[in-house]
């Protein structure tokens, strides 16, 4: 193949890392297997780019979105891993729904469904569900043997040295001639958590030693059942209407429409198959995300191409379990430092969204909206109806729009 040469494979090479961070983050907090994590993530962009006839220069890697999901499904009573990724499962089935609609149907219907002041709290509430599970790592919580060794303070010195060395690298690199490293805030915080982790003598190396060069990662089968659909499946809502906006923002960056072509329901398939295909080996849901098009943008290297050669080094990573269990021994209080600053971010997005879009509270309608979606989110209000349960963000989701289309707002 006349594209396929050495330039071509070293930005791939360099767009693996660009996705690295955030991809394993996802993992490292919710409990699945970091290899299946990456095989999926190559799978899902290999298959995302032969359903939209390679034309899309996107890397799919494990979307944040559901990770209030999946927590709250494995930590509940009776609750597993497994289940949350049956619900993921049935999540990516519903982007296949969505796409059918919209193969028929205006974008435009979409927008109306979820407007600005119902999408901007749904993203508001990802991050600050979130944000306990930031600061119980940060603390030790989930690592009492660090706390054994440092104590709880000693854990915090971890999470804020993190946090401070992602904030230098986004705000400052660029400023001295690293523009390139200022696109990965993520893993290099993360590395530079580790090194400082390593000094203070709080990373087990065991699980690295005894782990083979070679080998398959852990896949697992989901479990099926109505409790964890109700609560992961309404989180694609939020989903789908991020991945209108991650496809609309790279195609800005490239010139051209990929809305119209490839058209939005290919893409939409695409990401939903991946989703579900990821959920079915084991993995969390993917989607297209803003790494990807900022990386597009600062590099300018447009090509397809080299998003399949990063897939292609994600799936060969997936099979060196010396490699996933490095990532697996990165401390928790590491772990809760960047999650401190992403949580956040999430949120801040979130209310970015309503921003750019000029939502009017001075509106009843879209106050009041907005104001139950967010209580209802974070107050742990739980709905049950027979098999049906829906609590936290899918309630949220759920509720905004019905109150959206009950009140009649029109004014944003």
């Amino acid at each position: 193949m006349k594209e396929l040469n050495g330039k071509n494979i070293i930005m791939g090479l360099q767009h693996t890392f660009v996705m690295f961070g955030a991809t394993v983050l996802v993992p490292l907090i919710t409990g699945l297997d970091v290899g299946v994590t990456l095989f999926a993530a190559g799978i899902g962009t290999l298959l995302f780019h032969i359903l939209t006839r390679y034309q899309v220069p996107v890397f799919l890697g494990s979307s944040f979105a559901f990770i209030p999901g999946i927590i709250a499904v494995a930590t509940a009573n009776g609750g597993s891993l497994p289940e949350a990724l049956g619900g993921i499962f049935v999540a990516g089935l519903l982007y296949i729904v969505v796409a059918i609609i919209f193969r028929f149907v205006k974008v435009d219907v979409l927008h109306k469904i979820l407007p600005p002041h119902v999408t901007g709290p749904m993203i508001v509430l990802i991050g600050l569900i979130l944000a306990p599970v930031a600061i119980q790592n940060a603390n030790g919580t989930y690592s009492q043997d660090i706390v054994e060794k440092i104590g709880v303070n000693g854990c915090w010195g971890v999470a804020l040295f993190t946090f401070v060395a992602a904030i230098f690298v986004k705000i400052y690199f660029s400023k001295i001639g690293f523009r390139f490293l200022s696109m990965l805030p993520v893993l290099i915080a993360l590395i530079a958590g580790y090194i400082f982790s390593i000094i203070i003598g709080i990373v087990d190396f065991t699980i690295i030693t005894e782990s083979p060069w070679f080998g398959l990662p852990k896949f697992s089968l989901p479990v099926f059942s109505m409790r964890a659909m109700s609560i992961v499946v309404p989180i694609a809502i939020v989903t789908i209407v991020e991945h209108f906006g991650d496809v609309l923002a790279i195609g800005n960056v490239v010139g051209k429409d990929f809305i119209a072509k490839p058209g939005i329901h290919r893409t939409l398939i695409g990401d939903g198959l991946a989703t579900s295909l990821s959920a079915l080996i084991g993995g969390p849901a993917n989607t297209t995300y803003s790494e990807n098009t900022g990386a597009v943008a600062l590099t300018g290297v447009f090509n397809p191409l080299v998003m399949r050669i990063a897939a292609v080094f994600a799936i060969i990573l997936s099979f060196v379990p010396k490699f996933t269990s490095i990532i697996s021994t990165i401390p928790g209080p590491v772990i809760g430092g960047i999650s401190i600053l992403l949580f956040g971010m999430i949120s801040s997005i979130g209310i970015k969204n309503m921003v750019d879009n000029q939502v009017n509270f001075s509106n009843p309608k879209i106050l009041m909206t907005t104001a139950a979606m967010l209580v209802l989110g974070l107050g742990g209000a739980e709905f049950a109806f027979g098999g049906l349960e829906l609590s936290g963000l899918g309630l949220a989701a759920i509720a905004g729009i019905i109150l959206n289309a009950i009140l009649g707002v029109k004014e944003t």
